[in-house]
């Protein structure tokens, strides 16, 4: 494959995926949710390892996840983030079970769509996982915005923090806090 013909491919792949994206973007950052299901869940992070101090401590959440037409766009703002950990970027993810305070192997792995499908092995990526990274800013925030193709099932899970970023393997180290969130 010539050089010329990758980079038809990949520019073609790239617009597929932000056109896929454009419209829950839209919902997610406009708060305009006309024919779309819309699910929010705000509140305390609960703390995955209550035995020591960590930069969540005392850190509030609010998820936002807008979806229709089999695709969501979905937004995770923190606050009360320890303000000298700016700069530092966490991974985060939606996972398929329960958010419980110092139990963070109960949230179990990241939802995956392919997993739920059944595909074996399943692709591991942002198109089929929701990563919420985000680094903190010197106020003590963070904000993610991702966008995926697919709607994930109702339940009750999570949106765990990890210690790390998402590497390219969607691994992103300890478990520090998490979210609960259903719909």
């Amino acid at each position: 494959m010539t050089a010329a013909v990758r980079n038809v491919l990949t520019t073609t792949a790239v617009l597929a995926v932000s056109a896929l994206a454009v419209v829950p973007m839209a919902w997610a950052q406009s708060g305009d949710d006309s024919g779309a299901d819309v699910v929010v869940e705000q509140g305390a992070v609960r703390d995955l390892a209550p035995a020591t101090a960590g930069p969540l401590d005392g850190a509030y959440a609010v998820f936002r996840m807008v979806s229709g037409d089999g695709r969501s766009a979905v937004r995770l703002n923190l606050y009360g983030i320890d303000r000298s950990e700016a700069g530092r970027r966490f991974g985060a993810h939606l996972h398929v079970g329960p958010c419980v305070e110092g139990n963070g192997a109960a949230a179990g792995p990241h939802y995956n769509t392919d997993t739920v499908a059944g595909v074996v092995p399943p692709r591991v990526d942002p198109t089929t996982e929701v990563w919420l990274d985000f680094t903190t800013t010197s106020g003590g925030t963070g904000h993610a915005i991702a966008a995926v193709p697919f709607i994930p099932q109702p339940g009750n899970r999570s949106i765990v923090i990890h210690q790390e970023p998402t590497d390219h393997h969607g691994t992103a180290g300890p478990r520090l806090a998490c979210l609960p969130v259903s719909w």
